[in-house]
């Protein structure tokens, strides 16, 4: 994917999450940012979730060894600070990266 393909595609992000009344200003949304990526088990969902793919629920909750309430919990931060999405596919909960996860994982090196 070229430049200009990914620049569209962050706007056109940007206004849905504005449609949606998810953005906020930028200083409580560097706050939220921080808070999510303190927690190592939440920079490892990233990781796990991965660029151009997607992961449920379970599928979450099992590679962590979390319970119900933990998964939601870390998961809920990581798309308030708008890292990752939730949607219904065949119904089950799944999430993907947002551009703005995608950026954080191609900017951070894994060691």
């Amino acid at each position: 994917m070229d430049k200009s393909e990914l620049l569209k595609r962050k706007q056109e992000w940007l206004e849905k999450i504005k449609k949606e009344g998810k953005l906020r200003d930028p200083t409580e949304d560097h706050k939220i940012g921080l808070i999510a990526l303190q927690n190592k088990i939440r920079r490892e969902i990233l990781k796990f979730i991965g660029i151009g793919s997607k992961r449920t629920f379970g599928e979450i909750k099992e590679m962590f060894r979390l319970s119900d309430t933990q998964a939601k919990m870390h998961l809920d931060l990581l798309e308030q600070a708008l890292f990752v999405e939730s949607f219904d596919e065949n119904g089950k909960k799944c999430y993907a990266l947002t551009p703005r996860g995608k950026a954080y994982l191609e900017n951070v090196e894994w060691r």
